[in-house]
């Protein structure tokens, strides 16, 4: 016999069977006892959670010749021949290849025909949200007032495409995704039943990258067991789902907390390098950040939900951190993770995270200095009001104590930015000098080091000349970090020397503050173009030789002499 899937081979039979939609199949049972039976059901819910068992179960045990407490028997005629998929009174029909108007005509024409032996004749319609409007409309009718040994059920992965008008016809159930905990039991009890020997850390791995489908889980299972020789090891789970060893993850974000951001930077890009995917490391750190912040306000409900365990290391580097620095991190993370599916440089997006991440850790210090400031202030307002009191008290009109001269509390500046050192880089830049220049640039951050590199990656240079070079940030705190960073500077002078051979310096600046600058410079130059004088005599042929102004000359130097038109739409 040819080999069959996990997922086929235990299908459930029964609706005791069925893993985490206890709701849904015990009130089908009642309703199978009580003999309450609709004439059209909506099955909704994500991919493997057990929609078309459900209804294909409720199909054997309406016509059950020995229904027990609203179970089929699987043992009767009627049974083993649905179960055989030869009784012709259950019709399944894929929406997805049968969503035509005629289809759902020719389904509308054989309903008034009773079946030939079971009780009910069942249409099982799956995926109904691919029908077309039309099919839809050809549905209404015949849902509404079906015969009496009819019976629908639709199933669907997106209620949201469903008709309003088909929805309000039928019984609705939805079915939840089903927990890690209850995926991890029944693989547990699948393996045992097959003697298969399994790491307790693999099957958890299994059931988180299941995402609360059974279906899912049961084919990740059977390609760890493809891949690891009948043995369901935790390398080879992690190795077959793409995910991070927890101790791995927890390394990482132990050194993102303790601000070692090199460290990091090395351990996530050996987790990417050795296959983990980028998704589910983002999954891993935001739920790792998640059990953090639960950690400190609510450890009880993290036990009950965290599937990871919390290393004593990590949750001593979090615990200076505030639970603000917490929303903040898995906010960057989350943020991360939605631009990571437009993107095809994962490890860039990895390594921009591990960045900020960092710099949010960074903000200690600054709110540190706050609070010291703002107790300081608090301090010379007590001294204000105990001498004003004082005062009062023994009406004396000077004061004994001369209370100190306060200032506005320390913010952080701004980046500033030299213009008189972008517009000596204006004055003698050249195209051919940027483009020498950005040729060597991937070179050049590849001699960094990997915390070096990972902030440079969201730089770019902007214009350049044989003396120095414009280096423009997307970041304003990666900008502000590099500008602080004299290493930095230094290591990127000396490597571009080696390359280009020469002392060029290089000038930082904001990517949103490049072009305000460039039309300033422009704006300078214009209006330092001499006005010709009117009393001198006028060359008679100078119209015919017109002279090219000295603002386009220095356009067409910095940018190129190609005319580019742009058209609105």
């Amino acid at each position: 016999m040819a080999y069959q899937a996990l997922y086929r081979v235990w299908r459930p039979q029964n609706f005791h069977e069925v893993v985490g939609q206890k709701i849904v199949t015990q009130t089908l049972k009642n309703s199978i006892v009580t003999n309450q039976i609709s004439h059209a059901y909506l099955f909704s819910g994500p991919r493997g959670t057990g929609k078309t068992s459900c209804a294909k179960i409720f199909a054997k045990a309406i016509n059950c010749l020995n229904s027990d407490n609203g179970e089929p028997c699987n043992h009767c005629e009627i049974c083993k021949a649905i179960n055989e998929n030869r009784l012709t009174d259950i019709i399944e029909i894929d929406a997805a290849s049968n969503n035509g108007v005629d289809e759902i005509r020719d389904i509308r024409d054989k309903v008034k025909y009773p079946p030939t032996q079971a009780k009910y004749k069942v249409y099982i319609i799956d995926e109904v949200h691919m029908l077309s409007t039309g099919a839809f409309n050809a549905l209404l009718k015949t849902l509404e007032e079906p015969p009496a040994h009819v019976v629908f059920i639709l199933a669907t992965t997106e209620v949201q495409k469903i008709l309003p008008t088909i929805i309000s016809r039928t019984q609705h159930f939805s079915f939840r995704r089903i927990s890690p905990p209850d995926i991890s039991e029944q693989l547990v009890k699948i393996l045992d039943q097959k003697k298969i020997s399994y790491d307790e850390k693999a099957i958890t791995v299994i059931s988180r990258a299941a995402d609360g489908g059974m279906r899912d889980a049961l084919s990740i299972l059977d390609q760890v067991l493809s891949f690891g020789n009948d043995h369901v090891s935790l390398e080879n789970a992690l190795e077959v789902t793409g995910d991070a060893n927890d101790a791995q993850l927890d390394q990482y974000l132990t050194a993102v907390l303790q601000n070692q951001v090199t460290p990091a930077l090395t351990q996530i890009n050996d987790l990417f390098t050795n296959g983990s995917s980028a998704d589910r490391l983002l999954e891993g750190v935001i739920e790792l950040l998640r059990d953090l912040l639960l950690q400190k306000n609510d450890a009880s409900t993290l036990a009950t939900i965290s599937f990871r365990q919390l290393s004593p290391q990590l949750v001593e580097a979090a615990s200076e951190l505030s639970s603000s620095q917490l929303y903040t991190m898995i906010d960057i993370a989350n943020e991360i993770q939605l631009q990571l599916k437009n993107s095809a440089h994962s490890d860039l997006f990895l390594e921009v995270m591990t960045v900020k991440l960092s710099n949010v850790v960074n903000q200690k210090a600054p709110a540190a200095a706050n609070t010291q400031e703002v107790e300081h202030l608090q301090q010379e307002v007590d001294q204000l009001k105990a001498t004003i009191q004082q005062l009062q008290q023994t009406g004396v009109s000077q004061p004994q104590h001369k209370a100190t001269t306060t200032s506005t509390p320390h913010r952080s500046a701004e980046v500033k930015v030299n213009r008189q050192q972008v517009y000596a880089v204006l004055a003698s830049a050249t195209k051919e000098s940027l483009t020498a220049v950005r040729d060597v640039w991937p070179d050049l951050l590849s001699k960094l080091t990997p915390a070096k590199r990972a902030m440079m990656k969201v730089s770019e240079p902007v214009a350049a000349s044989p003396e120095s070079i414009v280096v423009a940030f997307t970041y304003e705190f990666t900008l502000r970090t590099a500008t602080t960073d004299q290493d930095l500077q230094d290591a990127l002078k000396s490597e571009l020397n080696s390359l280009m051979n020469n002392q060029a310096n290089i000038i930082l600046v904001q990517k949103d503050q490049w072009p305000k600058l460039r039309k300033d410079y422009i704006a300078t130059l214009h209006q330092a173009q001499p006005v010709s004088d009117e009393s001198e005599p006028q060359d008679p042929t100078a119209s015919a030789k017109p002279q090219t102004p000295k603002i386009v000359d220095e356009a067409t130097k910095l940018f190129g002499d190609q005319i580019v038109k742009v058209e609105s739409n």
